[in-house]
């Protein structure tokens, strides 16, 4: 009797464990999600009143642009002015935004796709507030404002002032490295996890050189906005991790002993 009851509890606990490590890496708190979102929608919402009153640049301040008055450091980016870099930056950007929805090939990510996408409104959302807010906070003039071959209209727009931080940059950045890591949270084991990561790590970086070259932004707006983007784009799943799921539990079964250690 003791014997069928030792193996009764060892099958109980079992299942439990069993139960417990199939639970999904994340979990969502309405307090949690309403402050993410929240945060995004007036930083969102501030950058967009902060762009309707920048004033654009008038023909006597264009003229007073010094190339020399900007930092060795990023001058070279008022060398380069290619289109062709431009529009090809624009492709990054665009095909980042897509890139969660590689999530539903998994079995484990497809069953939990709307979770995943409450994430991704919180990092797109996040991203895009502090983007805009920033740009027309610090109305930082783009290098294309340097170039001869520009148009005036193009200078006198409210976007002139918008260089940092670069939001292709940030976006691209966020888009993949949320990929990156919640891949990595339902499929800790893929085989997959280094190239996906050595794309998170490179994308957002030949994203923020095409802008370098297409004129569009200076080293450090990339790099600001590939940091920005990047840390967004980690730390919004990592804050959503299932604290339960993910403590260290051992059990150790014999035939008349059992053991279960659970390390905090």
């Amino acid at each position: 009797m003791k014997t069928t009851f030792h193996y009764l509890l060892i099958l109980l606990i079992n299942l439990s464990v069993c139960r417990l490590f199939a639970q999904s890496p994340y979990e969502l708190k309405n307090q949690k999600e309403f402050t993410i979102l929240g945060t995004g929608l007036v930083t969102a919402g501030a950058g967009l009143f902060f762009k309707s009153k920048t004033p654009v640049f008038t023909a006597e301040e264009l003229g007073t642009l010094d190339v020399h008055q900007i930092n060795a450091f990023d001058r070279v980016a008022t060398n380069h002015f290619s289109l062709k870099a431009h529009h090809t930056s624009d492709y990054f950007w665009y095909g980042s935004n897509a890139l969660p929805l590689f999530l539903l090939a998994g079995k484990k990510s497809r069953k939990e796709f709307g979770k995943i996408m409450t994430l991704y409104a919180e990092t797109a959302l996040l991203t895009a507030g502090l983007t805009l807010l920033t740009k027309y906070t610090v109305q930082r003039a783009r290098p294309f404002n340097y170039d001869p071959n520009t148009s005036f209209e193009k200078k006198t727009s409210s976007n002139a002032k918008a260089s940092f931080f670069s939001g292709h940059t940030s976006f691209c950045a966020a888009n993949i490295f949320f990929t990156a890591k919640v891949f990595s949270d339902y499929y800790p084991d893929s085989k997959w996890k280094p190239l996906i990561w050595t794309a998170a790590a490179t994308i957002p970086a030949i994203t923020g050189y095409l802008r370098v070259r297409g004129g569009r932004h200076y080293p450090t707006d990339v790099l600001a906005g590939y940091a920005v983007g990047a840390t967004i784009g980690y730390f919004i799943p990592h804050l959503h991790r299932n604290r339960i799921r993910n403590k260290n539990i051992t059990l150790n079964m014999g035939y008349k002993n059992l053991q279960l250690d659970w390390k905090f």
